[in-house]
């Protein structure tokens, strides 16, 4: 029996250089590699051994490479009622995302040496709908254990320059930063060092005696404490710190503050190895609409402003950002403080995996972005972020055959019942989207059958990277 499986389409996306085409992409579903790509739309009578489950025609409907999502938070072991691996893969599956790259936090224990990678590694297995990779932590004084964990397969390194909000995950300082490049410079381009880019400073002075307290429930309340000025100042000392170990490539998590896009283009601008993300929330969000009391948009860095907005938009075009991640931060619903609409008080994190595709593409459409940048922006360049282009990120022959149906003009409306993720909390419930991904397909095989049907009948087929 043929182990093919042919995908084809009058708009093919195969990766972010190349407007959508017909093409025909053809799979094996035994090695889960892409064997073949014609640009033509052969008859169904040419491949005659071909079974009819196994020809897969699109017709106007675009199918594009499955998405790299480079930054997620799935909280397996320890903190399982926040997401798990199957939730948070279910959850990634329905928006298209074939592969994810864990967080180092906010499981326990966290992702800081290979014993603790391992325990990630053994909770994952056999549960997970999407392809799963890891990242590493550093910490204080763990050293020592980056190079075992390059070895281990870790893509990269994530370090807090601020409280990250968990204890076992402590933030380190300038110093700590210092003995973590001087332990990866050796390790070259083979791995990355990516930094929450928010420099802690000292509490400003209280008002005074007579001062009202500022109110929790505001949003204005939370922006204010946390100013874009922190993100200038970490990535000042960050594009510093490079300039010692040049040939490291570091890299900047959800860039929020446009204040800081100088920096990051004057260190490209110099050769340096350095890119930088942004998020889904920062692209489609601006704080002047976000109502009263409710925590379930904080998120740390914030959300800012209109202006701000827009200029995150034009450094994803000029490329000074690099590519578009979900930082899925879920928790469970105590954590956010609903009742108490305490902004100050509530967890910081948004949760956003499956809504990704169609949250950007209905602020991309609108600024007129073809699809292929957005390609480009979620599946090539995180794919090369991670260490992960032999494999993913675009529909080429000898890649993993990642592929998604995806209807652009469809709409859809944010419910909780619509949401694949555990904790149904997220600041997009009620919205009306552009965009609608029909199937999910993993090395070639179906693992999420569209809003109907969903995961009915289907297997977990997900590899550890």
């Amino acid at each position: 029996m043929s182990s093919r499986r042919v995908f084809t389409s009058r708009n093919v996306v195969r990766d972010g250089t190349r407007p959508p085409r017909p093409a025909t992409v053809i799979a094996d579903t035994a090695t889960g590699k892409i064997l073949d790509i014609l640009d033509a739309l052969p008859s169904r009578i040419d491949f005659p051994d071909v079974p009819d489950a196994d020809w897969i025609d699109a017709g106007d409907k675009y199918i594009l490479p499955g998405i790299v999502d480079a930054h997620v938070h799935l909280n397996e072991p320890g903190r399982t009622d926040w997401e798990g691996f199957s939730s948070g893969t279910r959850a990634a599956a329905s928006g298209g995302v074939t592969t994810l790259v864990d967080m180092p936090l906010n499981s326990i224990p966290p992702t800081t040496t290979v014993a603790n990678l391992e325990r990630k590694r053994n909770a994952a297995r056999g549960q997970c709908w999407a392809d799963l990779a890891f990242w590493g932590g550093v910490i204080p004084g763990n050293q020592a254990h980056l190079k075992p964990l390059v070895a281990a397969g870790v893509r990269g390194f994530k370090c807090f320059l601020i409280e990250s909000g968990v204890d076992e995950f402590p933030c380190v300082n300038e110093e700590e930063v210092r003995l973590a490049m001087e332990e990866l410079k050796a390790c070259d381009t083979s791995t990355v060092l990516a930094f929450h880019a928010e420099l802690d400073t000292p509490a400003p002075a209280p008002a005074g005696p007579d001062a009202a307290p500022a109110d929790p429930t505001l949003y204005s309340t939370f922006l204010a404490s946390r100013p874009e000025q922190l993100e200038v100042d970490a990535i000042a000392l960050i594009t510093a710190l490079h300039g010692a170990y040049p040939s490291l490539r570091l890299h900047i998590v959800h860039l929020s503050a446009s204040s800081a896009l100088p920096l990051v283009r004057a260190a490209k601008a110099a050769g340096r190895p350095l890119t930088a993300e942004t998020c889904f929330h920062y692209l489609a969000l601006a704080a002047p609409r976000i109502p009263h009391g409710r925590p379930e948009f904080k998120c740390c860095p914030p959300i800012r402003g209109e202006g701000n907005r827009a200029a995150l938009w034009a450094a994803l075009a000029d490329g000074t950002l690099d590519c578009v991640v979900s930082d899925h931060s879920p928790c469970v619903a105590a954590l956010k403080l609903l009742d108490e609409r305490d902004l100050m008080r509530a967890w910081g994190g948004i949760s956003t995996l499956g809504l990704g595709l169609s949250l950007l593409w209905t602020e991309a459409r609108q600024r007129g972005f073809p699809v292929e940048r957005l390609v480009d922006w979620l599946s090539v360049r995180t794919a090369r972020h991670a260490g992960l282009e032999d494999r993913k990120g675009a529909l080429k022959v000898g890649l993993d055959a990642d592929l998604v149906v995806w209807d652009p003009d469809a709409q859809i409306t944010v419910t909780k019942e619509s949401l694949n993720f555990k904790n149904k909390l997220t600041p997009y419930e009620g919205l009306t989207l552009r965009g609608k991904v029909e199937k999910t397909y993993l090395r070639g095989r179906l693992v999420y059958a569209g809003p109907e049907h969903g995961f009915s009948g289907l297997e977990p087929v997900g590899e550890l990277l």
